[in-house]
């Protein structure tokens, strides 16, 4: 079961330049969700996994989806938890044409062709065209926090992962495709 958009044309060259070339049309929405997990026993192993932001253990997924919540186009799964934002988005990007448009949040502030939210200067005060501009984009990007909400309904991608981390990519990849299946955009052969 295909879990994006691209994985589910990857196997033919030309549906795949097809697919990237109708992507540039939309202006693709990203975002990115952390998962705890159990300490692990191993001193280095455990500052790999720590995440300062969360303040535990976790295990960092990407999600790149289409306006208004209609497919995944991407995941980026199993990133160890300090992994930046913009880290996984400059990895994940190479995938797509080099004029693709994106909207994420202010964690991809300094990305190639991705539209952030303004951040306010110390000691000064946003203007009120960079607060609409600001309630324009984040209106435009609560789709990719419902495709993620839709993968946090599965218990498994939403509380702390309790199986082994080797198979946590497998199953991540496996809610995808049946999120991907209850919105409708995958269509199984028969």
């Amino acid at each position: 079961m295909p879990s994006s958009l691209l994985e589910q044309v990857s196997h033919n060259e030309s549906d795949l330049i097809f697919v990237q070339e109708v992507l540039t049309n939309f202006r693709l929405l990203v975002d990115s969700l952390e998962q705890p997990i159990y300490r692990p026993s191993e001193q280095e192993e455990q500052q790999e996994y720590f995440s300062g932001k969360k303040k535990q253990h976790t295990l960092k997924s990407q999600v790149i989806g289409l306006p208004e919540a209609k497919d995944i186009v991407e995941v980026e799964v199993g990133a160890r938890g300090p992994t930046a934002d913009i880290k996984l988005f400059r990895k994940s990007q190479k995938k797509f044409d080099k004029s693709q448009p994106f909207s994420g949040d202010k964690a991809y502030q300094g990305g190639e062709n991705i539209t952030t939210p303004h951040k306010r200067k110390p000691k000064q005060e946003l203007t009120q065209q960079q607060k609409d501009a600001n309630k324009a984009l984040s209106s435009n990007r609560i789709f990719i926090e419902h495709l993620i909400r839709l993968l946090k309904i599965f218990r498994i991608a939403s509380q702390r992962f309790r199986l082994r981390l080797h198979t946590y990519e497998q199953i991540i990849l496996t809610v995808c495709g049946l999120v991907r299946l209850r919105i409708g955009s995958l269509i199984l052969p028969t």
